[in-house]
């Protein structure tokens, strides 16, 4: 059995980039939601944070994920 470790800084922007995330307290709240989804969904995220307007996420792929396949997963639900 192989190992793989691919690591991924993913970064998004709200919505044409407004300050939707304005307080601390919103965000908080957002990354903790995130990282629940991420737990439930098998995505090793490793740290997040992020500004008013956007969000970093250091994510660990497996060799069964795709970038394109978790970005989708923990964008979409957030």
């Amino acid at each position: 059995m192989s190992w793989v470790r691919v690591w991924i800084h993913l970064v998004f922007s709200t919505k044409n980039r407004e300050p939707y995330l304005a307080t601390k307290e919103l965000r908080e709240k957002l990354y903790q939601h995130i990282i629940q989804n991420a737990k439930e969904k098998e995505i090793w995220l490793d740290s997040i944070n992020g500004y008013k307007e956007h969000i970093h996420c250091l994510i660990s792929l497996n060799k069964e994920q795709t970038i394109s396949k978790v970005a989708q997963l923990i964008k979409g639900e957030s």
